[in-house]
């Protein structure tokens, strides 16, 4: 890569060598994030999520705590990104019958010097693979797909929100 590519690279030094942004000019502001993914499976491994018939246990609700939770070691598992105090951490999993299977999101809050967008696609993620984990005794051919970021605000680049029929209502 030349000098001018490299430079526009912020985790790339000089000689192309990786490195971890430094944010400590930048002021703490305000972040939020929002992510989406979705988990698609056949309508009787769905029954059996929604009746709760599976050796596992409560499949939702350990999901959305094994969200939550990764969300706050996002920083352990993506090397270049910063550890943050989340202030807010929200997972939602909703029945989405027509994929089959589940819409799931993840809001995420923070007041620090970078933003939370790999938090909340961390905790979709791996609460789509609990989902997995927790059924794949009933089906080994479930989906997970359309991860996404669907908004986010502060800081110097300012808000995104992904274009409509790509993200929720927000």
């Amino acid at each position: 890569m030349d000098t001018n590519t490299l430079q526009s690279l912020s985790h790339l030094d000089q000689n192309g060598n990786a490195q971890m942004v430094d944010v400590t000019h930048k002021p703490s502001t305000v972040r939020r994030a929002i992510a989406m993914c979705e988990i698609s499976m056949k309508t009787t491994t769905l029954d059996a999520i929604q009746a709760g018939n599976l050796p596992k246990g409560d499949v939702l609700g350990t999901a959305k705590l094994a969200g939550i939770m990764a969300a706050k070691q996002t920083a352990n598992l993506i090397p270049m990104c910063h550890p943050l105090n989340l202030t807010n951490v929200d997972v939602k999993i909703m029945l989405d019958e027509n994929i089959p299977g589940y819409q799931i999101e993840a809001e995420v809050k923070t007041k620090a010097e970078t933003g939370v967008e790999m938090e909340a696609m961390t905790a979709v993620t791996i609460a789509a693979l609990t989902i997995y984990d927790m059924a794949k005794s009933l089906e080994k051919t479930m989906i997970i797909s359309n991860t996404r970021l669907v908004h986010k605000s502060g800081g110097k680049s300012g808000d995104f929100n992904a274009p409509k029929g790509e993200s929720c209502d927000i």
